[in-house]
């Protein structure tokens, strides 16, 4: 049966990664893979992770299944977490939340959960936006288009050729949007173009379907979540994908949760049945360990305190990075202009450079990032940047 199939193309960060890897200069540079990473470019277990493992695991007097639902504390301390305390949406009793295995599991699950309320409804996706997104929602059998939204010119977004083309919608399409920190581009909407985009929204009544993988690596944990919580306070219904794996550094943990808004309890408890249904037909029970660590860190006065201060520290490098990015270039390629990338947030950039480019910084340079020329800031460091820069300036001409 087997010998039937053709063996498949690798999938590109995957096979970037396995370059870099086998890449034996001392000079190579990783922009590629999308993990934060520190001075010594390595990623770390967060001082707070570690103290809260150890917490559960003295704690800790079963390995049995959790549920398909997944730990409820977990779920309840991510309500909090991406909602605030006294957000309207919670004491109404409108949202419930499944954990997940990481966001991928939580963007499966929603688009799972989509195609069992509107199976013929599309997924409207930015251009560009994650490489994953398209197989995980496609994978559920939706159909997926793509609208405005990244300007290369700028650095910025389109916005007003978003809003013309999300205003051409029809009543219960869904629409992608990223919270914070968009991946690939790094341009985020400010808060005055959310509350514009809400009122598109409202009026063609379309379902927003929010991936936050990011909290706190923007503007801060309240800040990078304005959107939902303003979309929840307005609408009556929202789906939101979220992710531990970057602000909790739990990325083979597989930790993250889907929250579903619905305009009643009623409905939100009969969401919350089909996707108990949909978990249990694809892994059944979600792991437990980065979630018991989340709860705990969520759940701790001082791991609390100690996690926020660890991921400013995170923010506060990427922010500082950015800005010495563009100083380098600056003055290695007067002839560009590199500022947009400082006015970004988050983990990404495109550089702006061309395939055939990436390609000389790959070969020539043992520097690697995608070929549509995105690239990790966090992959950088003090210690390469005049080298990155150079190197740049070189494939340039």
């Amino acid at each position: 049966m087997f010998e039937r199939l053709h063996r498949l193309q690798t999938d590109p960060i995957l096979g970037l990664m396995a370059a870099f890897r086998a890449d034996t200069s001392p000079r190579k540079v990783d922009l590629g893979v999308g993990v934060y990473r520190d001075d010594h470019g390595e990623t770390p277990v967060l001082g707070c992770v570690r103290r809260a493992e150890e917490a559960v695991l003295a704690r800790q007097s079963t390995k049995s299944y959790v549920s398909s639902v997944g730990n409820v504390g977990f779920n309840q301390a991510m309500e909090r977490l991406v909602f605030g305390e006294s957000h309207a949406a919670l004491s109404s009793d409108r949202v419930r939340t499944i954990q997940a295995p990481g966001g991928c599991g939580a963007l499966r699950l929603g688009a799972e959960l989509i195609r069992n309320a509107w199976p013929d409804t599309v997924i409207h996706v930015s251009t560009p936006t994650w490489a994953n997104h398209v197989p995980l929602l496609s994978g559920a059998g939706l159909k997926l288009e793509r609208y405005p939204y990244y300007d290369p010119a700028s650095g910025g977004v389109r916005f007003e050729s978003m809003l013309a083309a999300l205003e051409t919608l029809p009543a219960h399409a869904v629409v992608l949007l990223h919270a914070s920190c968009h991946n690939p581009t790094g341009a985020d909407l400010s808060e005055a173009q959310w509350r514009e985009l809400l009122s598109v929204i409202r009026r063609r009544t379309l379902l927003p379907f929010i991936d936050m993988a990011y909290q706190g690596l923007g503007s801060g944990t309240a800040e990078d979540a304005f959107a939902i919580r303003l979309f929840c306070e307005e609408l009556p219904e929202v789906a939101v994908a979220v992710s531990c794996s970057k602000n909790f550094g739990l990325y083979r943990e597989r930790t993250g949760c889907l929250h579903v808004l619905s305009d009643s309890a009623k409905s939100g408890d009969a969401a919350l049945s089909h996707l108990v249904r949909i978990a249990r037909s694809l892994y059944s029970m979600p792991p437990d360990h980065g979630a018991a660590i989340v709860h705990e860190i969520l759940g701790n006065p001082a791991l609390w305190q100690e996690w926020t201060g660890e991921v400013g520290g995170m923010r506060a490098r990427l922010t500082g990075l950015r800005q010495e990015l563009v100083k380098h270039l600056g003055r290695a390629c007067p002839q560009r202009d590199f500022h947009f990338i400082a006015a970004q947030r988050g983990m990404f950039s495109f550089l702006g450079v061309d395939t055939a480019q990436v390609h000389a910084l790959r070969e020539r340079h043992h520097i690697y990032m995608t070929d549509d020329s995105r690239i990790n800031i966090g992959g950088l460091r003090a210690d390469n940047l005049e080298y990155f820069a150079q190197a740049v300036a070189q494939v340039l001409g």
